[in-house]
């Protein structure tokens, strides 16, 4: 419950940035394919191992029932690993769960619908809680102001320096590629 309280005090303290927000334009702008670009996260050792992480790419869609569905692609282990979670619509506009899977809390902090997307995730993996910001572009390379933005939300929301990370193209291009529908 402090988490939760501590996480809602952080977002109510992160200066807004001139982005569109979910509710204001169709929600379907923000489907389709992007990449992960960058990411901060308290998962344990991601400190560590942010130096190795690679672009990941992501397919957003909705189910006939209105739910999220992301499929995400990415490189471990010399493999590519394809994933497909389902996110169940929370009574906010645009905010997802499926605690279930481990994700307490997925939502949009902001979005130009045509360049960028800054992602807040909740999760909770093996009995440990932590929260990733993750930066959506539709292209390889983001813009300057998205990335900006994203390094805004993140320190706002309590990331430091070394918990954020600009991600690496995937040297093999497997998994930077779309992840087929």
């Amino acid at each position: 419950m402090r988490a939760v309280l501590v996480t809602l005090l952080a977002l109510a303290a992160v200066p807004r940035a001139p982005a569109v927000w979910l509710g204001k334009l169709d929600p379907g702008q923000l489907l389709g394919s992007w990449y992960v670009v960058a990411m901060a996260s308290g998962e344990k050792g991601f400190a560590v191992e942010k130096a190795t992480k690679n672009i990941e790419g992501v397919v957003v869609t909705l189910t006939p029932e209105n739910n999220l569905k992301v499929l995400a692609s990415r490189h471990r282990l010399e493999r590519c690993e394809l994933s497909a979670v389902e996110l169940l619509r929370q009574n906010s506009a645009w905010v997802f769960e499926n605690p279930s899977l481990g994700v307490l809390e997925y939502r949009v902090l902001g979005t130009n619908f045509r360049d960028y997307a800054i992602v807040f995730t909740q999760l909770e993996q093996q009995d440990e809680a932590f929260n990733t910001v993750e930066l959506y572009s539709r292209t390889h390379r983001a813009s300057r102001e998205a990335l900006s933005l994203f390094t805004r939300w993140s320190r706002g929301l309590g990331f430091l320096s070394q918990q954020q990370a600009r991600l690496h193209p995937d040297r093999d291009h497997l998994c930077a590629q779309e992840p087929s529908r």
